[in-house]
């Protein structure tokens, strides 16, 4: 995997699909998905380690696999992307993105708004991925100038963060929507490593946020409404909620079971989209 170099975008992967989670479900978006987390849910910092060290060898690309977190039962889940963020990545040139897309035809679309760019990872607002995309954006406004004209279409930009790093200007002026996904006890994450206020309270200074859970059980919802909805006065209509899924059989009764939660607590209740992929009938 690549070092960081702020003149370049580390990408450990990048893809034309459609939004599958949150108040975007369904539009069409092209991911780009950075290197390198700050957090290591479902797995213990030595473990992480370990599978950074054996390097591509560890991991097929897209593998699922339970952490020793998970393992041990101090986590019910682990972080699905690993094989990508923590093993995956190189430097690419800022010419890369803007090539695929005139490549696949949809450049045209991306550029003025039609196909949103969402920037994932990993976590996409470490220090370095900050500066990265701001560069990138300098970049393509100095070859085929992005800014507002006649019509005040300019390229949309969704970043999906876990609230723990503080989004910093100009990177936060350029978004258009923030996708929080705070981690749960579930994770196998501290408070400590999961909760950072600033970050948070920053987040909600924006126009467009959402704070997106993915809950499996009644004492989920508890959670999150006692460390992040409550004391920091998140708006209900900013909350969303997912159903914990890892097999497509369970799609319908999980879907279920957080539509009638949102019937009790008052959050939006949404399905998972890209799950639907895993039946192969939608490729997302």
């Amino acid at each position: 995997m690549s070092k960081f170099d702020t003149n370049k975008l580390m990408i450990s992967s990048d893809f034309y699909s459609v939004q599958g989670e949150g108040i975007s479900t369904g539009i069409p978006s092209y991911f780009v998905r950075l290197s390198v987390c700050n957090l290591q849910c479902g797995m213990s910092m030595k473990f992480l380690k370990a599978i950074t060290k054996a390097g591509p060898e560890a991991l097929a690309d897209g593998e699922i696999f339970k952490g020793d977190l998970e393992l041990e039962g101090k986590a019910s889940w682990t972080c699905d992307s690993t094989s990508q963020w923590a093993i995956r990545g190189e430097n690419q040139d800022f010419n890369y993105l803007i090539n695929h897309w005139k490549e696949q035809g949809i450049y045209d679309d991306i550029r003025n708004g039609n196909i949103h760019i969402i920037w994932t990872g990993g976590e996409p607002t470490i220090k370095q991925h900050q500066e990265s995309i701001i560069n990138f954006f300098k970049y393509w406004d100095q070859i085929d100038p992005i800014r507002p004209g006649m019509y005040g279409k300019t390229p949309y930009n969704e970043i999906e963060t876990n609230g723990t790093i503080v989004i910093n200007e100009p990177l936060f002026s350029i978004l258009d929507q923030i996708n929080c996904s705070p981690k749960l006890s579930n994770s196998g994450m501290t408070a400590k490593q999961r909760i950072i206020p600033e970050a948070i309270k920053r987040i909600m200074e924006h126009d467009n946020y959402q704070f997106k859970f993915v809950i499996s059980t009644e004492d989920d919802i508890k959670e999150l409404f006692n460390d992040f909805v409550e004391p920091f006065k998140i708006p209900l209509k900013n909350v969303v909620c997912m159903p914990g899924l890892d097999d497509v059989a369970n799609f319908e009764e999980r879907t279920r079971f957080v539509l009638e939660m949102a019937k009790i607590y008052k959050f939006r209740g949404m399905t998972r989209l890209h799950i639907a992929a895993w039946n192969k009938t939608l490729n997302v």
